[in-house]
């Protein structure tokens, strides 16, 4: 995909000191940052002193910073901060997914499943990094839970040591977590189906 040169090069251009936070996860943003020049840090910054404490990844001009987030109309999965100075230009989100929209239909979904993927993997390694163990299994049963009827519900179709795998968790520490979740009224059920009985306090947990 290619933004229309014109829009983007009339945004004006503005200069960061390096240490600048320019991404918050999980906060929503009307722009699309592009870097011009100047190297930027992704991954999870402290909440005690702002500082990058787990690195991901860098993104160095000239490209767009968080791209995938801009993609998929959503938040970005990472904090952003400026590494060197760096110059850049804000977009309209609205301007950049107009212009995604007017690629190819075969183009858009190629980009919009990759995107995904690459979101996927980006929210498990922040995941891992950022949140205890209670909370990574908070946020597993919430994003594979299905509504019915009888309310949420997740059907375990894979074996707890597969599920443990993948919150970065071993099986027993999966086991204690959920008892545990069990006893604080959150879930309920046994075998392969778990009720979410209290969703809004598993968000909670979760922090989203």
């Amino acid at each position: 995909m290619c933004v229309n040169d014109s829009k983007l090069f009339l945004q004006p251009t503005e200069t960061v000191a390096a240490g600048t936070l320019l991404l918050r996860r999980s906060q929503a943003s009307d722009t699309v940052i592009f870097i011009e020049s100047g190297r930027v840090v992704l991954g999870v910054v402290s909440a005690q002193d702002g500082l990058m404490e787990h690195q991901l990844g860098v993104t160095e001009g000239p490209g767009w910073l968080e791209a995938t987030a801009a993609v998929l109309n959503r938040s970005s999965a990472v904090d952003a901060v400026a590494e060197t100075d760096v110059m850049l230009r804000r977009l309209p989100l609205a301007d950049f997914r107009d212009a995604m929209l007017t690629t190819a239909q075969g183009e858009q979904s190629v980009l919009i499943d990759v995107a995904r993927a690459h979101r996927q993997q980006t929210e498990l390694a922040v995941s891992r990094l950022a949140k205890d163990a209670e909370a990574r299994c908070a946020e597993w049963l919430l994003s594979h839970a299905q509504t019915n009827d009888k309310g949420c519900s997740v059907q375990l179709q894979q074996r707890k040591r597969l599920i443990a795998a993948q919150l970065g968790i071993a099986p027993e520490t999966l086991s204690r977590v959920l008892r545990h979740l069990r006893e604080r009224c959150l879930i309920s059920g046994s075998g392969r189906t778990v009720n979410l009985v209290d969703p809004g306090g598993l968000r909670s947990l979760a922090g989203v």
